[in-house]
């Protein structure tokens, strides 16, 4: 039972991760993104693995933890490419005001 918990809760929280990403894509910048957000909850996802293998406990839910690792992983990496966007127009707008 505490693994179909377990299972439930980490679910709820995963489903967040590939909606933020869609509107990290959609939204073309990193200006609303915490890097530090995302890198604590990756943290928190590798500790949670960590503990399923040190406690022998190798199942299903390990699987829910690998899926969200990926998705908040992948968040990050679009994290850094929004930001490479933003450092890009930042330029474009300081040349623009200065020719004009």
């Amino acid at each position: 039972m505490a693994e179909i918990l377990e299972t439930i809760m980490l679910i709820c929280f995963g489903l967040s991760w590939p909606i933020n990403l869609v509107k990290s894509l959609r939204a073309k910048t990193a200006a609303s993104t915490s890097l530090k957000f995302l890198i604590l909850i990756d943290l928190g996802y590798v500790a949670g693995i960590a503990a399923k293998f040190a406690a022998h406990k190798i199942n299903y839910v390990l699987a829910v933890y690998f899926i969200n690792l990926l998705f908040v992983t992948v968040n990050i990496i679009v994290y850094f490419i929004n930001r490479k966007i933003d450092i890009k127009k930042e330029k474009e707008n300081e040349n623009n005001n200065r020719l004009g």
